[in-house]
């Protein structure tokens, strides 16, 4: 029971609220009942409240210790089968995607089982994780991982880009490879870790010993990077007549009665598969495209995100206040706020982060605005993430007068087709800092 790890049904986390737990799915979804299943067993086990993280794992809070080996009981007893050990991440469109260019979930699969085979096991990072990513539409592009896999098509071959420590923009690109060549390549680097110690990260590797090591197919600098996928909430055509509906939790959370009664209905018109997916979503498979906007209306109903639109798929916050022990402000109540005071903000350009502490787990990477906890009320981060410095610093009743200033300065300040990231850079921090701060 500990922080600076996963937590996961054998190390549950410790939080405002009791313990956490982090569940990943052995396949690559959840049918309805499955997660209806896990509804009841977390009401039973705790305190009603479900979660989808940033990164698409589902968790459990206000667990205690007596109700912990409870609920992998309740879990194990449904037949549902939890991942444990190194997260390896796949797209929530994996297979079924027209456009992706490989299916990654077979080349993850070939690699767990590795991982899991190996001897003696490999001591690793709690945290460290692999995204093998197959270049479709919903790409994990903006996810950071130790290592990444992406499938790109070149010369009339499917070749594999490895990249170490970053998201699609930022990882060292270390090189392209056969399928064939993918599992050796990335236990080497697995294996490397491990020596280094348990703690030890990919960023921590001497890149030019793997660039060395690996024979590119072609040169991976030489590789166009991926395009930013789109929101997930909405509904994906993929052609031939079938459709899938995204849908997001409101600032990642909602109460068990809630999701339980959606799950319901969705099997009801249909559903038959529920895939989770980075930021805080969920995407519906199996409803017939006649039936889709009855979903989609039933989701909306729910209070989740269902339409690209929505003012709330472009926030992310955290648990906050009184469900985590390190939050400081109520995460939730600020992120409203900002939908109700500053709108212009949240034109789909950028990603306003609202965080309890400076640990900023709901957006570990930086962001155009932070709103973290500050000893006077709060503090705002100007193109960065919730660790760093704050470039201005608003009283606890100042906050809601500030982010209208802010909503003046850009609803006002945007030229002719810019967006609100745009107009945010072109004033700088400093024009920023004085508009918050006024009054």
């Amino acid at each position: 029971m500990r922080r600076g790890a996963c937590p996961s049904l054998a190390t549950p986390m410790v939080t405002g609220d009791g313990l956490l737990v982090r569940l990943r799915p052995v396949r690559p979804g959840f049918t309805p009942g499955e997660l209806i299943e896990i509804a009841n067993a977390a009401a039973f086990c705790g305190n009603g409240i479900l979660e989808i993280t940033a990164r698409g794992n589902l968790q459990i809070r206000g667990l205690t210790a007596e109700t912990v080996p409870l609920l992998a009981e309740k879990i194990a007893d449904a037949g549902i089968e939890i991942a444990e050990g190194l997260a390896i991440e796949t797209p929530p469109l994996a297979g079924l995607d027209p456009s992706e260019i490989a299916n990654p979930v077979f080349l993850a699969e070939r690699l767990r089982l590795t991982v899991a085979a190996h001897q003696p096991p490999l001591s690793l990072a709690p945290k460290l994780s692999i995204v093998i990513d197959g270049g479709g539409r919903l790409n994990l592009g903006e996810l950071t991982a130790d290592i990444r896999l992406r499938a790109v098509r070149t010369g009339g071959k499917i070749l594999w880009l490895l990249a170490l420590a970053g998201t699609e923009a930022t990882a060292l690109r270390i090189a392209t490879l056969e399928e064939a060549a993918v599992v050796p390549a990335v236990m080497d680097i697995l294996e490397s870790l491990a020596l280094m110690g348990k703690d030890a990260r990919a960023r921590d590797i001497d890149p030019a010993a793997f660039n060395v090591r690996l024979a590119s197919v072609v040169d991976p600098h030489d590789i166009e990077s991926m395009k930013p996928a789109p929101n997930s909430a909405g509904i994906h055509e993929l052609g031939a007549g079938r459709s899938i509906l995204g849908v997001g939790l409101a600032f990642g959370q909602i109460q068990v009665q809630g999701l339980r009664t959606f799950l319901e209905a969705l099997e009801i018109v249909g559903a038959t598969e529920i895939r989770l997916a980075a930021g805080h979503a969920m995407m519906v498979i199996g409803i017939a495209a006649d039936r889709i906007a009855v979903a989609q209306a039933l989701a909306l109903g729910h209070g989740l995100r269902a339409f690209p639109r929505d003012p709330r798929n472009h926030i992310a916050a955290c648990a906050g206040m009184g469900a985590c022990a390190s939050a400081l402000i109520d995460t939730r109540a600020i992120a409203q706020m900002v939908i109700d005071t500053a709108p212009s903000l949240l034109d789909g350009s950028l990603t306003v982060h609202v965080s309890g502490c400076t640990k900023g787990c709901a957006k570990p990477s930086a962001s155009a605005l932070t709103i973290t906890a500050a000893s006077i009320g709060y503090g705002l981060v100007v193109n960065g993430p919730a660790f760093a410095a704050p470039n201005a610093y608003i009283e606890e009743n100042k906050i809601r007068t500030a982010m209208a200033h802010l909503h003046k300065l850009v609803s006002e300040g945007k030229q002719a087709g810019e967006s609100a990231r745009s107009c945010l850079t072109r004033l700088g921090a400093d024009v920023i800092t004085t508009a918050v701060q006024q009054g």
